[in-house]
């Protein structure tokens, strides 16, 4: 018989971190933070139609896109864009609890993402702005494809808490 109470049984969801984690104070211009690649297909393209709704034949008729010049079909910008999701990485790992939240970005899109491209995405710290209370953090993000074009740059800011 256990003589440990219900609470002390409890999973603390805290105590497995994946990574260690930093504070604002931790980081510094140029921590880079690596988006592991990925092989952008047909059912990315369906997935990404099913939650956006966008139906321009561009990104979803692969004839049409060939009759255009194209090699494939196109991602749209959005799909782009989502491939530098900072959860798709470590970074809000690293930052664990001090993260209080996503609060800008911007993008610009250079090149097509065609399906069956490979992504590259990367994140990098390129601007830290100490405040009073919290920190913001600036991410330069950035997509290449496997024959190392870049598609889409642009940045992310996010908001956090200073140690006490």
């Amino acid at each position: 018989m256990s003589s440990k109470t219900p609470t002390e049984d409890r999973y603390d969801p805290f105590s497995n971190p994946l990574v260690e984690t930093k504070g604002f104070e931790d980081l510094k211009i140029g921590d880079k933070f690596p988006i592991p690649s990925r092989t952008i297909g047909d059912a990315n393209f369906a997935a990404f139609q099913l939650a956006s709704g966008d139906n321009h034949p561009i990104h979803y008729d692969e004839e049409y896109c060939k009759a255009l010049g194209y090699s494939g079909m196109l991602a749209h910008g959005f799909q782009v864009l989502i491939q530098a999701t900072p959860g798709a990485g470590l970074f809000p790992h690293v930052m664990g609890d001090c993260m209080i939240g996503f609060i800008e970005q911007s993008s610009k899109f250079l090149k097509p993402l065609i399906s069956g491209d490979t992504v590259y995405p990367m994140l990098e710290v390129v601007d830290l702005k100490k405040q009073s209370k919290t920190g913001v953090i600036t991410l330069k993000a950035t997509v290449h494809n496997q024959r190392n074009e870049l598609l889409m740059e642009g940045e992310q800011k996010f908001l956090v808490k200073l140690k006490k």
